[in-house]
């Protein structure tokens, strides 16, 4: 429960385009989404490096990671993200992928800790209930 000088905070997520994938029309219309959902958007900006996402979701302190491909590089690329937060010792940010990934794929990634993983045509509403729904900690101020 929390005291009347506390309340909770809204879902900060970072939305992130790796690698070569130039791409990002689909981010954009997440990241307003996300917006407009009352959740708190970081987009990292074109060709991040899984390290360079990494290092921005834990200085970002954010809730969930959106992660977005088109490029078929995301078993790689994903997974890489996943390792090094767990390198770090971070264990409670959601990593969610979204782009072209086939569906034998998906569990692949699931393994690696990354779900959600959302195709092209995916109702924004699936995309943000999943989020709301599945991320790990509530925030404090």
């Amino acid at each position: 429960m929390l005291s009347g000088q506390q309340r909770q905070k809204p879902i900060r997520v970072l939305v992130s385009k790796l690698g070569l994938d130039g791409h990002d029309r689909g981010a954009l219309v997440i990241c307003r989404a996300l917006r407009d959902a009352g959740m708190e958007v970081i987009y990292s900006g074109l060709f991040c490096t899984p390290s360079q996402v990494a290092k921005i979701a834990v200085e970002e302190d954010v809730d969930a990671v959106a992660m977005s491909l088109l490029n078929g590089a995301h078993l790689v690329l994903f997974s890489k993200v996943a390792h090094l937060l767990k390198e770090k010792g971070v264990d409670d940010i959601l990593l969610v992928g979204g782009g072209i990934i086939p569906e034998k794929d998906r569990k692949l990634l699931e393994k690696e800790g990354v779900m959600g993983n959302f195709g092209p045509g995916t109702p924004l509403a699936d995309i943000i209930n999943y989020i709301s729904e599945n991320v790990v900690r509530p925030r404090i101020r």
